[in-house]
């Protein structure tokens, strides 16, 4: 029988794994409509799409709580087309993460859209490059180090949430009990040893990816400098 710590890990690195893929299928595309949206309402746009930087994760969770329950229409579709319900299920902490990390990972997108500007990007339409063709051959290599950076704070984020998946998914072994939840079990039952071990194994895994995108985005900012000069 698998340690239900591991159990936890696993569910918890398929959570992040598919929550970082959608966000960055998701993601780019509306990144890249704010990046060049002009209209007075790009700020209303930004501020939903920046909202769980402060909304508490109970809220959240509480209103696609009841969102996903059959008694309302997200969750009768959705019962309706798997047969399955959604609230407290595998798929109901996806769809909470998807949402609750979106500025993580549409933020450094933007921004880094917006830098590019648009003389790159007219010079490869005068030479006949379509729009994908623009966007894999110029958007992509030069924003390269933001995808890295935005898909990895998109999973280290997804990984350390607590609040939302505790309040849609609930506490299932094997379906949606992740290791912040298995850490609060601990605690709760005085397992200090075992929790110690999670949250030190959590924190180190957190400071190794931050340095990493650090790391990464440093000598970006050098040579960036350089061509300044």
């Amino acid at each position: 029988m698998i340690n239900s710590d591991v159990l936890a890990l696993l569910t918890t690195l398929k959570m992040a794994a598919l929550t970082t893929l959608i966000l960055l299928i998701l993601g780019t595309p509306l990144a890249w409509y704010l990046a060049k949206m002009r209209s007075r309402f790009k700020v209303i746009l930004e501020a939903i799409v920046a909202l769980p930087l402060v909304l508490p994760p109970t809220v959240l969770g509480f209103y696609l709580l009841i969102a996903f329950s059959p008694q309302h229409l997200p969750g009768q579709l959705w019962q309706q087309a798997t047969g399955q319900q959604l609230a407290f299920s595998f798929s109901a902490i996806v769809i909470g993460s998807v949402l609750y990390s979106m500025p993580f990972v549409v933020q450094p997108l933007q921004k880094a859209f917006e830098q590019l500007g648009d003389p790159l990007l007219e010079a490869g339409a005068m030479l006949g490059a379509g729009p994908m063709d623009r966007f894999f051959n110029i958007v992509l290599p030069i924003t390269k180090a933001s995808f890295i950076t935005a898909a990895s704070l998109g999973f280290a984020h997804t990984v350390g949430e607590f609040g939302v998946i505790l309040m849609i998914g609930g506490n299932i072994p094997g379906e949606t009990r992740v290791l912040s939840i298995a850490l609060f079990d601990h605690v709760e039952a005085f397992d200090y040893a075992r929790a110690h071990v999670l949250a030190i194994s959590l924190l180190i895994c957190s400071m190794v990816l931050l340095a990493s995108i650090y790391l990464l985005n440093n000598p970006r900012k050098k040579t960036m400098n350089k061509a300044k000069r």
